[in-house]
């Protein structure tokens, strides 16, 4: 295992079991995100770094009993948080990394990742892996429940411009992986950038 996935694994091993009790009131930003990917039934999504699965049900809700439901976390700790609060029964469950995608190429039609690019090693190569699984024309969903310039105050840090999720910064950055970012907000409620997979 690289340094990088050790440092995460540590990072998410240490506040997994009281992660849904930090943040009790983000499932309504969840799904309102989820929302806006535009599931049909039937559809086959992943939730890239699910963590404790809480983007599971409401993607569960929208693609229906026919459509598939993933969660990919690299972090044993969160997934066993997953299975506890009984969201394996809208997922399927895969301990994996988002870089090395057990997956066929084109097998999806939409990524939901909540706080998954700030914890990326290579941001570019991370998201063609995702743009490998997900069909021409399917969705990228890159969300968080507060925005930027609110989730670094929680951290006491200052917004800076380098930040992956600054609009000028991720707009190339998808552009260069395979993929077209299609909205941005980023408010103090939300932080939401959806992108469509390119031929």
């Amino acid at each position: 295992m690289s340094d990088d996935q050790t440092r995460v694994q540590e990072f998410f091993t240490a506040r997994a079991a009281d992660w849904d009790s930090r943040f009790p009131d983000d499932g309504p930003a969840y799904a309102a995100a989820v929302a806006e990917l535009g599931l049909r039934a039937g559809d086959r999504v992943l939730d890239a770094g699910c963590g404790t699965g809480r983007a599971l049900p409401p993607l569960r809700a929208a693609v229906g009993p026919s459509g598939v439901v993933l969660g990919a976390d690299l972090t044993p700790a969160m997934l066993r948080e997953a299975v506890r609060a009984g969201r394996d029964r809208d997922g399927a469950l895969l301990l994996t990394d988002v870089a090395a995608l057990p997956l066929r190429s084109q097998s999806l039609d939409a990524v939901f990742g909540a706080g998954l690019i700030s914890h990326l090693s290579s941001p570019a190569e991370n998201l063609r892996e995702l743009a490998r699984v997900v069909c021409p024309g399917g969705v990228l969903a890159l969300f968080h429940p507060i925005g930027r310039a609110a989730l670094a105050a929680r951290h006491g840090r200052p917004l800076t411009p380098d930040d992956l999720r600054a609009e000028p910064n991720l707009r190339p950055l998808l552009a260069g992986s395979g993929w077209r970012m299609t909205s941005y907000v980023d408010e103090d409620s939300r932080f939401l950038a959806l992108a469509v997979r390119e031929d």
